[in-house]
């Protein structure tokens, strides 16, 4: 008996073989998504790896079949890499470039927020759609894209239809703004400066702001850049609001598991923030932040193009598309008549 105990293996062991064979044949497809937008990226620099990656997905699912055993780990790559790539995005924060643009471009910044938020909730209303779906679109267009959508999507009751179709339209919308501000930046007679600072504050996705930036060219990539890591910052309290507002929401439902106040991954995102502006970090440890947080975000796009059908798309009719439509115009003309008060 005691011979036979001995050689059966622990029961964590056990428990860890189990899971690499349930979650190893996604992990390792998105890896593959990823090691490809990467290479691509080499070649492309302006073309974004996470933009690559989805693309990479919706083409793969609409073309094949995937085998039903890599859908565990697409799924823990859509949801945890996900919140995982977010905690790495705050390593590319610093409190003082933020605070250095000033109050009163702080002050554009979050009325940026706001009001994209209330005006994309408030048309969404008008057209007649699912509130879980509106707030998602509103979160991504008026703060940092998907990565404002996986947040979202984990303080709120959204379905992973309304997740899959949010992050399209930030990808799609994102991507034409990209030739977009610097052209109309330069019809307007805006200069480098200025564009730089209007792209940062209506562009949904970084990456999307590092592409216009470099269009644009002079001194712009650098203020976009900071703009738009302000806006990824208000992610935040945006998500600890929401929090709040579904733990209300839930309040006597019996048997409802209610959210945290202020979510782990939002915490994580906090923490490496607070690291990266009070220590002196090595460079290789920030670029190393930046790489793994490029990777995690990759294989989740990926993830995420998985559960794009277009045929899905097509089906969801013009609303959403309005919707988005919509909501760039509306951010992107905060973001302007902001900046100009404030550059009058």
């Amino acid at each position: 008996m005691s011979t036979q105990t001995q050689q059966e293996p622990p029961t964590t062991t056990r428990h860890g073989t189990l899971a690499l064979k349930k979650y190893a044949p996604g992990l390792l497809l998105c890896a593959a998504a990823v090691a490809v937008a990467m290479i691509v990226n080499s070649v492309l620099a302006g073309l974004s790896p996470l933009i690559i990656a989805i693309a990479l997905g919706i083409a793969l699912t609409n073309m094949v079949r995937l085998p039903a055993t890599t859908a565990p780990g697409i799924n823990l790559a859509a949801k945890k890499l996900l919140r995982l790539g977010i905690v790495f995005l705050g390593l590319q924060l610093v409190f003082s470039d933020i605070i250095a643009l000033g109050a009163p471009m702080l002050a554009v910044i979050v009325c940026i927020v706001a009001g994209g938020i209330v005006g994309t909730l408030l048309m969404g209303r008008l057209l007649k759609m699912r509130r879980s779906q509106v707030l998602l679109i509103a979160c991504g267009f008026s703060i940092c894209g998907a990565a404002a959508v996986a947040g979202v999507e984990g303080v709120t009751d959204s379905d992973e239809e309304d997740v899959v179709t949010a992050v399209a339209l930030v990808v799609v919308f994102g991507t034409l703004m990209i030739p977009a501000i610097p052209f109309a930046g330069r019809l307007l007679g805006l200069g480098p400066e200025l564009s730089g600072l209007w792209a940062g504050g209506s562009i949904h996705e970084i990456a999307q702001v590092v592409a216009a930036g470099g269009i644009i060219g002079g001194g712009a990539l650098g203020v976009a850049v900071v703009v738009k890591l302000a806006r990824i910052l208000l992610l935040a309290p945006v998500v600890a609001i929401l929090s709040v507002r579904q733990r209300h929401s839930g309040r006597g439902k019996a048997g409802e598991k209610r959210p945290p106040i202020v979510p782990v991954f939002i915490i994580g995102f906090l923490a490496m923030v607070a690291l990266r502006s009070t220590l002196d970090l090595p460079e290789v440890l920030v670029q190393g932040g930046g790489l793994a947080q490029t990777g995690l975000l990759s294989a989740a796009m990926f993830a995420l193009g998985c559960g794009v059908k277009i045929r899905n798309l097509i089906g969801l009719g013009a609303r959403p598309f309005i919707l988005a439509a919509a909501s760039t115009v509306l951010v992107a003309g905060i973001a302007l008549a902001g900046i100009g008060l404030v550059h009058a």
